[in-house]
């Protein structure tokens, strides 16, 4: 082969490899694009059918990593049990893994925080929706409230907007029951989200990284026992405490902590 015949054949065969390498990247572009598409398709499905939720209660089995100055990470955990009466009825019940007992409760004016084991409360008065108290509890009073995006009205504008990137990642099955499962990712966190694939697309699973934390900790919930019609009486939300009990005022990121609590007479 002359070289002339040599260079021609070795020019085309570059210009092959570089088409084949472009073809290549444009398919693997359209594929993330169609993951990303489906993935935001389920996440505002969920979103916006749990906004829309006149009611509801689930128990929530969770789980969250505290990071040791060692680097050490210990796990702590908590099931929750959530009653939700739109547009201003809220008791959520813990029980952490020591057996202590603490929770929350709205009537629609008067938000009571509680700790059984310590059997001390607090109270704070705050007409208003769901969506106002939640936020008041939360960045004024400082409280503990995880997941508390669940539980707003305006979750299917509010959570796509925090998404930065999305992929579809499987269909799969947790606890017997069918779901899409999508990652998201946020700022300051990653998520993996579990969704249940029938007409009511709630969730059934959540993994968050906390990213730009040391240790990059993980929270990780799993959701049973959805009802979307719970029989429930005004009495539920008023919460009754015992005759010895103390009557404290709210201690910022203290209250609702595990294994802390304020002290009395705050």
């Amino acid at each position: 082969m002359s070289q002339t015949k040599m260079v021609i054949v070795l020019t085309w065969a570059l210009v092959c490899l570089v088409g084949a390498s472009a073809s290549a990247q444009q398919i693997g572009t359209a594929e993330a694009k169609k993951s990303e598409e489906q993935a935001i398709a389920v996440l505002k499905r969920a979103s916006a059918f749990l906004a829309q939720a006149k009611s509801f209660s689930v128990t929530i089995d969770a789980g969250f990593d505290a990071v040791q100055e060692s680097g050490q990470k210990i796990e702590f955990g908590e099931t929750r049990k959530v009653v939700l009466r739109r547009p201003d009825r809220l008791r959520i019940d813990t029980t952490k893994r020591d057996g202590s007992k603490d929770g929350l409760v709205f009537n629609g004016k008067d938000i009571t925080v509680f700790h059984l084991r310590e059997n001390v409360y607090a109270t704070a008065t705050k007409p208003g929706s769901i969506d106002q108290v939640m936020d008041y509890i939360v960045n004024e009073l400082e409280v503990r409230v995880p997941l508390v995006e669940l539980l707003k009205s305006n979750l299917d504008k509010s959570l796509p907007q925090q998404v930065r990137s999305a992929a579809y990642v499987e269909q799969s099955s947790i606890g017997g029951v069918a779901t899409d499962h999508v990652a998201l990712r946020a700022d300051d966190v990653d998520a993996q989200l579990w969704i249940t694939r029938d007409k009511q697309p709630l969730p059934r699973r959540i993994v968050i990284t906390y990213k730009r934390a040391d240790g990059r900790p993980q929270f990780w919930a799993q959701f049973s026992d959805w009802n979307l019609s719970p029989q429930t009486s005004d009495s539920l939300f008023v919460f009754k405490p015992a005759k010895d009990a103390t009557k404290i005022a709210f201690s910022p990121r203290q209250l609702l902590q595990p294994g802390q609590v304020p002290p009395k007479g705050r």
